[in-house]
C-alpha cells in the first residue's frame, strides 16, 4: 500500500511570525510542498496563534489541492473553525492551550463520550476524523467505538528508542497497526519521525496510511532545500513492508 506524506507547516509560520511580516509566505510554501510531491498539508492552529493563525487556515483552504489535515484540541472554537473550512481530515489531539507540543495521545476510555460526540459532528459534515493515540491496543479499540475513521499513532517513544534498539522501538507500533486494521481503522503516525528512522518504521509497519511530519522535515530543508527534503522523505515511504 502507499503511505502518504503530509507536511506540517507550523514551523514555517513560526519563522514568519518572528518578524511580524509575510516572510516566509505560508501559503506559497504549502503550494510548493504539493508541487514537490507532498500528499497533503497539515496545520495545527493553537489558541494563542503562536504559529498557524486562523486566517492562515482560511487562506490555505482554496489553495490546497491534495489533502488538508487540521489538527488540534476540540474546543468549541476549533470545532467551529473546522466546520467552516471543511478539510479532508481533522485530527483530534489532547493538547492543553499552553502546551508546547503534543506529548501523549488520548486516554480514550476516559473521554469516550466527549470524543464520540465530536466525531459524530465531523462525520456528519463529511470530514474524516482521526484520534491521536499511544500505541495501546485497548485504547485503539476504544477509538473505534467513537466512530472515528482513523487513529494517529504518537511516535515519539519509537523515535527515542530507535537509535539503541530499533526492533523493540517499533514492536508496539506494529501490533497497534495490526489491531487498528483488524477493527476497520485507518492508521496515521506522527511525532519525531525523520530521515533516519522513517524508512525502518514504514518498512515494519503494515497498513500505514499516512505520516505527518513537520519539525524534522523543515529542519532538514534548511540544509537540503525543501524540494530535495520532500523527495528524500517520499523515498523513505517507498520501502516495502515486511
Amino acid at each position: 500500500m502507499n503511505t502518504n506524506l503530509s507536511v506540517n507547516i507550523n514551523k514555517i509560520a513560526t519563522l514568519r511570525n518572528a518578524r511580524g511580516e509575510n516572510v516566509p509566505d505560508v501559503q506559497k510554501v504549502a503550494v510548493d510542498c504539493e508541487s514537490f510531491g507532498a500528499d497533503g498539508i497539515t496545520v495545527h492552529p493553537r489558541p494563542d496563534e503562536r504559529h498557524i493563525r486562523r486566517d492562515d487556515v482560511f487562506k490555505l483552504r482554496p489553495l490546497i489541492k491534495t489533502e488538508f489535515n487540521i489538527e488540534g484540541y476540540p474546543s468549541q472554537d476549533f470545532i467551529d473553525l473546522v466546520l467552516m473550512v471543511r478539510p479532508e481530515q481533522v485530527t483530534l489531539v489532547p493538547d492543553t492551550p499552553s502546551q508546547l507540543t503534543s506529548n501523549t495521545g488520548w486516554d480514550v476510555a476516559d473521554n469516550i463520550d466527549f470524543l464520540s460526540e465530536i466525531v459524530d459532528t465531523f462525520k456528519n459534515a463529511g470530514i474524516r476524523t482521526s484520534i491521536f493515540v499511544n500505541p495501546d491496543p485497548d485504547n485503539i479499540r476504544n477509538a473505534a467505538r467513537t466512530g472515528a475513521d482513523r487513529v494517529e499513532l504518537y511516535t515519539k517513544p519509537y523515535a527515542d528508542l530507535y537509535p539503541t534498539d530499533p526492533e523493540a522501538a517499533v514492536a508496539p507500533f506494529v501490533e497497534a497497526s495490526k489491531v487498528a486494521h483488524s477493527i476497520g481503522l485507518g492508521v496515521n503516525a506522527g511525532h519525531d519521525l525523520n530521515l533516519e528512522n522513517l524508512g525502518f518504521f514504514h518498512e515494519r509497519l503494515p497498513h500505514l496510511d499516512e505520516v505527518s511530519i513537520g519539525h524534522a522535515l523543515i529542519s532538514d530543508a534548511l540544509y537540503l532545500g525543501l524540494k530535495e527534503t520532500i523527495r528524500r522523505y517520499k523515498e523513505c515511504l517507498k520501502k516495502a513492508n515486511v
